[in-house]
C-alpha cells in the first residue's frame, strides 16, 4: 500500500513537471523559436499567448518583435571636398526573421554588436563619398531666399533709401542628394548585411554633425569677426543717425530762436514807435513844461553839494536857479 502511494506521488510530480516543462508563454512584442538540442524546428511563434513543446528535450528562445534602437559613437570621417567632421547616427531596427536571427547573432546583444561594425561602416563610406554640405542641407531653398532678399536690397539701393543689410554671398553651394537622400543610402547599403542576420534597418539618422575640434575654432573664429564687422556697421549707421539728429536739432534751435529775436525786436519796435509818438504828443501840448522838466531832471544829475561849477552870470544853466533867489 505504501508502495503505491509513493509511486503515485512520484507519477503525479513528475506529471506536473512536464506538464509545466512543456508549457511557455508569449508576450506582446515578443516572439519564440523552439529549438530541439540546439537545433531550431517549426515556425518561430509571433502571436501572443499559451503554447506548447515537448518537455524536456526542447527549449524555447525568446526574442523581441518591436521596433528597437541603434546609438552609435560619434566617429571623426573626412568628406569628399576633404573637410574632417564628427559624425553621430542613430537607427531603428527590428526583427524580421528570428530563425536566422538566433543563428547569426543568437541574442540582441550581438546583433548591437553587428550593427556598430555595419552602420558605421556604411555612414563612413557614404559621407566619405560627398561634400559636407550634402550632409548638412536638404534643399537648395537657401538660394532662392538669399536671391529674393538681393533682389530687395538692390531696389532699395536703387530707391536711394538707407537699409543696414549687406547683399549676401551667393557663392553657396548647389546640393545634389541631400542629408534625408544620405540617411536613405546609409540604411540601404546596411540593409545588404543586415539582412543576413535576419533584421530590417527602419531607417538610420544623421543626429549630430560637428567639425573636428581644430576646425571648429577656425569656423567660430570666423563667424565672431563676421558679427563684430556686421556690429561696427550697425554702430556705425547708428552715429550717423546721431549726427544727423542732433543737426536736425541745432536747425531746429536756431530757427527758433531767430524766430523769437526777429518778434521780439518787431514787438519792441513798435513799442518804441508808438512810446515816441505818443512821447512827441505831449511834448508838442507843452514845450515849456518839458524844457523845465528836463532842466530840472539835468539839475539832479549834475548838481552835488562836493561839486563846484564855474558859469556865467547869463548861461542858460542859471536860467530857473536864478528864478528861485
Amino acid at each position: 500500500m505504501k508502495n503505491k502511494l509513493l509511486f503515485l506521488i512520484i507519477f503525479i510530480f513528475i506529471l506536473l513537471v512536464g506538464v509545466k516543462n512543456s508549457l511557455f508563454i508569449v508576450t506582446e512584442g515578443r516572439q519564440a523559436i523552439i529549438t530541439e538540442f540546439g537545433k531550431p524546428v517549426g515556425d518561430p511563434i509571433t502571436t501572443a499567448g499559451l503554447h506548447f513543446k515537448k518537455p524536456f528535450v526542447q527549449e524555447t528562445r525568446f526574442v523581441d518583435k518591436r521596433i528597437l534602437t541603434w546609438d552609435g559613437y560619434p566617429n571623426q570621417i573626412p568628406t569628399k571636398d576633404k573637410k574632417y567632421i564628427k559624425v553621430d547616427t542613430t537607427a531603428r531596427w527590428r526583427i524580421v526573421d528570428t530563425l536566422k536571427f538566433i543563428q547569426t547573432v543568437r541574442n540582441e546583444s550581438g546583433a548591437q554588436g553587428r550593427l556598430d561594425t555595419i552602420i558605421d561602416g556604411a555612414t563612413r563610406d557614404v559621407i566619405s563619398n560627398h561634400n559636407l554640405v550634402e550632409a548638412v542641407r536638404n534643399t537648395n531653398n537657401i538660394l532662392k531666399v538669399v536671391a529674393e532678399k538681393n533682389s530687395l536690397l538692390k531696389i532699395k539701393k536703387a530707391k536711394g533709401e538707407e537699409f543696414l543689410e549687406e547683399e549676401l554671398s551667393l557663392d553657396i553651394a548647389t546640393i545634389a542628394v541631400g542629408r534625408e537622400e544620405l540617411s536613405i543610402l546609409i540604411r540601404d547599403s546596411a540593409q545588404v548585411e543586415a539582412t543576413k542576420m535576419g533584421i530590417k534597418i527602419i531607417d538610420v539618422q544623421l543626429r549630430r554633425i560637428s567639425y573636428e575640434r581644430s576646425v571648429e575654432v577656425k569656423v567660430y573664429e570666423r563667424m565672431i569677426s563676421e558679427r563684430k564687422k556686421i556690429a561696427q556697421k550697425i554702430r556705425s549707421y547708428g552715429q550717423g543717425e546721431r549726427a544727423k539728429i542732433e543737426g536736425r536739432l541745432d536747425k531746429d534751435l536756431k530757427r527758433i530762436e531767430s524766430t523769437a529775436y526777429r518778434k521780439a525786436q518787431e514787438i519792441r519796435g513798435r513799442a518804441e514807435a508808438k512810446a515816441t509818438s505818443i512821447y512827441a504828443k505831449s511834448l508838442n501840448q507843452g514845450p515849456k513844461f518839458y524844457e523845465f522838466e528836463r532842466t530840472l531832471q539835468a539839475y539832479r544829475r549834475s548838481l552835488s553839494k562836493k561839486m563846484n561849477f564855474i558859469l556865467s552870470s547869463d548861461s542858460d544853466y542859471l536860467k530857473y536857479l536864478k528864478t528861485f533867489k
